[in-house]
């Protein structure tokens, strides 16, 4: 099996939809993260005519809001 052409955490470039970091890269596809697309799957065959490597840093990981879970309803006995 050959050797993927980007390893994941890669930095690239795509023309269209800008910096992302490859999530996974096979053979037959290749999966990114773009900064402002959010994830993207691709023909490896195809997308390698639109990607270049980009030197940057991977951006920081932007940690999600944890809710906190509403309290469970108590029920209420209703006197007759």
């Amino acid at each position: 099996m050959a050797k993927p052409a980007y390893a994941t955490g890669a930095q690239v470039e795509h023309q269209k939809f800008g910096l992302g970091s490859v999530v996974t890269c096979t053979e037959d596809q290749i999966v990114i993260k773009f900064d402002d697309h959010g994830e993207k799957k691709f023909l490896t065959s195809i997308a390698l005519g639109h990607l270049k490597k980009s030197d940057r840093q991977p951006p920081a990981e932007k940690k999600r809001a944890t809710r906190k879970k509403a309290a469970a309803a108590v029920p209420v006995e209703v006197a007759s």
